[in-house]
């Protein structure tokens, strides 16, 4: 079974969905029948890569809100972080384009190393308050996970994985999907939003539910042909 997961570092809400999701799927007991695909989704690909804002400073610009109502914005999804058993550090997190980190989630891929790529990008922004537009960061974490250094710049560096990302994010709107984090089960049910681990739970055991279960036969026998022949 096959799941699609459409995502950007940046989304606060896609990181709780990640480890709801998660906690969902440990529990099942054909977790290692699942496959995983990241895919690439920018929210904001306006952003200058080379400055950084702080996450009260983006609300107010992008979004017009008084000081006040983003505090209470922000104090309310770390609530909601803290649920899923994330300590967001919104004081720390810089703003800023994602393009070249969704680079690196496509270099690891190859290796089989996407789900530990998107972890560990989603803990430089919102725990370690690094920079996921910064080259060298970038490179920093591709290393951590045991990638090759001069691999690592050169795919963060050049238009190697601009095709792939570009690639997700029309399938993404080919799908209407216009916010995420947003869940395909299996190419048949869509999840959108970091959900409560009871629902992902439902619809995984749904989707698989109905992936393995054989066809059942909704006639009577009728004329037919098989390999020994026909028969009425």
């Amino acid at each position: 079974m096959k799941i699609e997961i459409w995502s950007d570092v940046m989304c606060p809400f896609c990181y709780i969905g990640k480890n709801n999701f998660e906690q969902a799927l440990a529990k099942l007991p054909f977790k290692d029948e699942v496959e995983i695909e990241w895919k690439s989704f920018q929210l904001d690909p306006t952003l200058d890569p080379k400055e950084t804002k702080n996450t009260i400073e983006y609300f107010k610009e992008k979004k017009g809100f008084p000081e006040a109502q983003a505090q209470q914005m922000i104090g309310q999804v770390a609530q909601m972080g803290k649920g899923a058993g994330i300590d967001f550090n919104f004081e720390k997190a810089l703003i800023t384009n994602t393009f070249s980190a969704h680079k690196l989630l496509h270099l690891a891929k190859k290796y089989n190393k996407a789900n530990e790529m998107e972890e560990a990008l989603f803990i430089a922004h919102f725990i370690d308050g690094k920079n996921v537009g910064d080259i060298e960061t970038l490179v920093s974490l591709a290393e951590s996970l045991g990638i090759d250094k001069e691999e690592a710049q050169q795919a963060v560096t050049s238009e190697e994985f601009d095709y792939e990302i570009n690639q997700d994010i029309l399938e993404a709107r080919n799908n209407g999907v216009s916010g995420v984090p947003f869940f395909i089960l299996n190419g048949k049910y869509a999840v959108s939003g970091a959900q409560p681990v009871e629902l992902f739970e439902n619809a995984l055991q749904q989707t698989y539910t109905e992936t393995v279960t054989p066809l059942k036969n909704l006639s009577d026998k009728g004329a037919s042909c098989d390999t020994d022949g026909c028969e009425i």
